[in-house]
């Protein structure tokens, strides 16, 4: 069921219209006395995921009992950033989920169900897993709240990968990602329906009907100065209410290009972007536009380390982006790699397969680290004068010496193919 939806497409939602249609959809769901909130951290700070969930504590007020952001593998918000991104909430109402100790399996999918939307590929049971304050919370309302946009493992971001990924442990958010890298990224961006999305379905079919789960998705999108607004807001407890918000992001986050890019800038926000874990999206975002030979320069003034995760930081520092087959082969070959097929698939992903040139330009790793991964290197303080992003606009740009080059502002934001390199 639908309790609202507003699509604006060709203009925008201003914070008064989201916090009404909030609250109208509140209004519809009646009395809840015990509620908890599952939004974004902050590297989806620009979803309006924040805002909304201070809308909910000022109409639940002490009603609003916990707080859990969807860290899935992702390091616990700071202080800093929980004031941010939640203005005006309480920070006692924030919980960390650990991934690895917080969590309960509520149901299994089984092997022979992998098996046949991997096309044969993959054999294995796939726990769904939730953070046990959810499932074990006795909550009257479950508010899961994010933004849906193009998503590199599973095709379009949000709705119940919110829960299942983002409050999961170990082995789903491994087994999950893996199911996606081995169908092939590039077959599952910016597509709604993929296998990743059919495991995350049976679960929610299966397993979680009896939980009073309501799904709160924006469709956010760059203006033509560059900064985000809200598209659509849509809100409900089924289906409908991610399909709806994925047809308004295919049309205002899919850049879909006559010709394919020589050139690509990408620019990542200090304040999101801290890890190549995160700062590849640069790539993901941009690999179906980039001409082959082509070259992405992503300008991270905020990258200091590789993995948001010690063990996963360890595993990228070791097997590098050497491409899809040879980290198959190590992934064969290597127990640890086994046993985290999250990090195996992010390796996977962030691997060029010899088609296209990334540079990274970070502001806390040295050449030698960008290097060792399989990346190349330019010093940032050159590269950002040269390619200076306060200058830049969205899309093409003529430089002062006659180069044509792709800018892009916050690659988290879109999707980026050339028409004949996507339908094919």
């Amino acid at each position: 069921m639908i309790y609202f939806e507003l699509n604006r497409e060709k203009t925008e939602i201003g914070k008064a219209e989201l916090k009404e249609g909030l609250y109208a959809a509140l209004q519809k769901i009646g009395v809840k006395k015990r509620v908890i909130v599952v939004p974004p951290d902050i590297t989806r700070y620009h979803s309006q995921a924040g805002i909304l969930t201070s809308y909910v504590y000022e109409y639940f007020k002490a009603g609003l009992v916990d707080i859990l952001p969807a860290l899935g593998t992702h390091a616990p918000m700071s202080s800093q950033e929980i004031q941010k991104m939640y203005p005006g909430i309480p920070e006692s109402l924030f919980r960390i989920h650990d991934w690895r100790k917080d969590i309960v399996v509520v149901g299994t999918v089984p092997g022979e169900f992998v098996e046949s939307i991997t096309e044969g590929a993959l054999y294995y049971n796939w726990p769904a897993q939730l953070n046990k304050i959810i499932w074990e919370g006795n909550h009257d309302l479950i508010l899961s709240v994010g933004q849906v946009v193009p998503h590199e493992v599973v095709g379009m971001a949000n709705y119940n990968k919110n829960l299942f990924v983002g409050t999961g442990g170990a082995e789903a958010i491994n087994k999950s990602h893996f199911i996606g890298a081995v169908y092939g990224m590039e077959r599952l961006l910016g597509r709604p329906d993929n296998p990743v999305r059919e495991l995350l379905n049976y679960a929610s079919n299966k397993f979680i009907l009896h939980l009073p789960v309501i799904y709160v998705l924006t469709v956010v999108a760059l203006n033509n100065e560059g900064n985000p607004v809200v598209k659509g807001l849509f809100i409900g407890d089924d289906s409908d209410v991610f399909y709806k918000a994925s047809e308004l992001s295919l049309n205002v986050n899919f850049n879909m290009l006559d010709k394919p890019l020589g050139k690509v800038i990408v620019y990542l926000d200090p304040e999101e972007y801290k890890s190549l874990w995160l700062g590849n999206k640069s790539i993901y975002r941009t690999r179906m536009a980039l001409a082959d030979n082509g070259e992405l320069i992503v300008l991270g003034p905020g990258l200091k380390g590789f993995g948001e995760d010690s063990e996963i930081d360890r595993l990228i520092k070791i097997y590098g982006y050497s491409g899809k087959k040879k980290i198959l082969e190590y992934t064969e070959q290597n127990a640890e790699l086994r046993n985290n097929l999250s990090a195996a698939a992010h390796l996977v992903h962030g691997s060029t397969e010899g088609r296209f040139n990334v540079t990274y330009c970070p502001g806390k790793l040295s050449r030698e680290e960008i290097e060792s991964v399989s990346f190349q290197y330019a010093d940032l303080k050159k590269m950002i004068k040269h390619y200076n992003p306060e200058r830049l606009k969205p899309g093409f740009n003529i430089m002062p010496d006659g180069e044509e080059i792709y800018f892009i502002q916050n690659p988290a934001l879109g999707l980026w193919a050339y028409k004949e390199r996507f339908y094919k």
